[in-house]
């Protein structure tokens, strides 16, 4: 005796995910497990990373690479010019058996609905550890934020979960991730919304930060760590406002000019007779002479960020710093090592807001300048023009210091530094890289869907068509008045000929002259047909450039051969409804 399918009691995972698909308070227990998962993460990578350290510099397990004195400078050279070889090696066999190219957590939301490879993602991670562990001049948030959403992904593929809320997942896990480097769950919470979703989306508010929250108390619970405590700030006034937003700008200068700097550096190599496995070896040769200046330029610098907002330097000096981190940083990417320049634009900030500073109090002598203040506001400023998210660098502001008045002062800045980037640069650096690998996409957003609703899905199979040689008469028998509004003429072997409008066909008969002999002298858009492979978007743009309202489809590696036909009325009511779906996905009407 068998039992009726319908009665058999389901799996445990089946459970799972008739529940997480149906309850939202089962896709905020998700995310807050996503949260310990990151916050797992961000631990493990970052121990990893400081034994590194420790073990190839001989630093102190408790001090920070960027801020420790008194290296040996064989050291300093040695150790990233090996690991750049050993790095460029171990990336050179990655390659030969990835199973394609990586998905970042913003191409993954923007294109792929939130799905990302977990291998692939682990791979990164690692990576990105060994960048920094050997003094590359890279942050870890690239592999905190890949391995936090490539588990969050496979973990989602898993349960079957919908597009909208698998892209949550993915921007709560990266979200996450961040807060917890940061001991920031607010910063974290809004990097994902600004970053990864793109959009402040209703519904993924409590997720993201129940996510963000959970991952910030794991770090805590796991490698408990005091913080350094900040320097006593003056408060802005109304007056320094002036100050503060040409702060703002002079940041944006200074991200774009890393983010062009580290683009001409790859270019360079790209040029260059050198190896892809050989780049990093000259990438970290030229980071470790560096090195022998300052240890600043060494790894993401996260301990030298609080070493500068309090120190006491001179103007010269900080500013040649700043230079070398700049160049390390542009040297270290373009060179090949993995990495991010989140967590380095927070240094290159620091210095820039001091530098600043110093350059005010010369300027004005007489006038009192808190280069602390500057430093904070030009560390947020500058990390909004190299990665995004004003709101984000403004509750990182808001949650080290706790001053609301300074946070006014830092999101002026930031918005200001937003804005200048967007008009004379027009991306992030992840974004500035899409376009560089001939992508088109500015930020996280879902335009998958678009890339996805394709003509050989909306086109019409059934098709009024004739020959081109058939007579006006016969075509007439065919196809009364109002049976059609068109007819597609094709040539002997099927091939596409042209559209033939009825009016058209009706008309001629009208006309005092002799009529034409068949349909090839009324055909009209020969040369301009659809593709099944289009997207809606680019039908959407051939309707209007063809001045059409209905167009035929073609084969082209079938010789041009007709498949059917689409119109313009049918490609924008189906762009609409898909429009209307993600807008209620925005808005929390979740799809039955």
């Amino acid at each position: 005796m068998t039992l009726d399918p319908v009665s058999q009691p389901r799996s445990l995972a089946a459970r799972l995910r008739s529940m997480v698909r149906t309850s939202e308070l089962a896709v905020v227990a998700l995310a807050g497990l996503i949260g310990v998962l990151a916050g797992v993460v961000v631990v493990v990578l970052g121990q990893a990373t400081q034994w590194l350290h420790v073990a190839l510099f001989g630093i102190a397990p408790d001090a920070h690479l960027s801020t420790t004195i008194g290296l040996a400078p064989l050291v300093l050279v040695l150790v990233p010019t090996l690991g750049g070889l050993a790095f460029g090696l171990a990336s050179l066999l990655a390659r030969r058996i990835s199973s394609g190219a990586t998905v970042d957590p913003i191409e993954a939301n923007a294109l792929h609905g939130g799905r990302m490879s977990l291998t692939e993602s682990l791979v990164v991670a690692v990576q990105t550890m060994a960048s920094s562990g050997v003094g590359a001049s890279v942050g870890l948030e690239a592999g905190y934020t890949q391995a936090s959403s490539g588990l969050a992904s496979r973990l989602g593929q898993a349960l079957r979960l919908r597009r909208v809320d698998l892209r949550t997942m993915v921007g709560c896990a990266s979200g996450a991730a961040i807060g917890a480097a940061f001991d920031a769950p607010l910063m974290g919470a809004f990097y994902g919304f600004e970053l990864i979703l793109g959009t402040y989306a209703i519904p993924a508010f409590a997720p993201m930060m129940t996510a963000s929250f959970t991952a910030a108390l794991t770090r805590r619970l796991l490698m408990p760590e005091a913080v350094p405590a900040l320097p006593d700030l003056a408060a802005p006034a109304l007056a320094d406002l002036p100050a503060v937003l040409l702060l703002g700008a002079l940041s944006a200068l200074v991200g774009i000019a890393v983010m062009r700097g580290a683009t001409l550096v790859e270019a360079g190599f790209r040029r260059s007779p050198v190896p892809v496995y050989a780049r990093p070896v000259l990438g970290g040769l030229a980071v470790g002479l560096m090195a022998l200046a300052t240890p600043a330029v060494l790894s993401a610098g996260h301990g030298a960020v609080y070493h500068h907002i309090g120190s006491d330097e001179l103007l010269a000096p900080l500013a040649l710093l700043l230079l070398a981190k700049v160049a390390a940083s542009s040297v270290s990417i373009g060179s090949g090592f993995r990495g991010g320049l989140f967590f380095a634009s927070l240094l290159m900030g620091v210095l820039a807001g001091r530098v600043y500073a110093g350059a005010l109090e010369a300027v004005l002598p007489g006038v009192a300048v808190d280069h602390a203040l500057y430093a904070l506001i030009g560390m947020a400023a500058l990390a909004v023009s190299v990665v995004g998210g004003p709101m984000t660098m403004t509750l990182l502001a808001l949650e080290m210091t706790g001053d609301l008045h300074l946070t006014l002062a830092v999101l002026a800045a930031s918005g200001v530094s937003s804005l200048m980037t967007r008009r004379l640069f027009g991306f992030s650096f992840a974004t500035w890289r899409f376009h560089l690998r001939g992508e088109s996409i500015r930020g996280a957003h879902d335009i998958g869907w678009l890339r996805d609703l394709k003509v050989g899905e909306l086109m019409r199979i059934e098709v009024p068509q004739l020959a081109a040689d058939t007579t006006l008469e016969a075509a007439r028998r065919t196809y009364p008045p109002g049976s059609t509004a068109y007819v597609v003429a094709t040539e002997a072997d099927g091939a596409y000929a042209g559209m033939v409008p009825l009016a058209a066909l009706y008309a001629a008969a009208e006309e005092g002259a002799a009529p034409p002999a068949s349909l090839r002298a009324l055909l009209r858009l020969p040369d301009t047909a659809l593709l099944p492979g289009m997207t809606i978007r680019e039908a959407l743009d051939a309707f209007d450039h063809a001045e059409a309202d209905v167009l035929a489809v073609v084969a082209e590696a079938r010789g041009r051969r007709l498949v059917g036909v689409l119109s313009e009325t049918h490609a924008i009511r189906r762009y609409s409804e898909e429009m209307s779906r993600r807008l209620s996905e925005i808005t929390g009407e979740r799809p039955d």
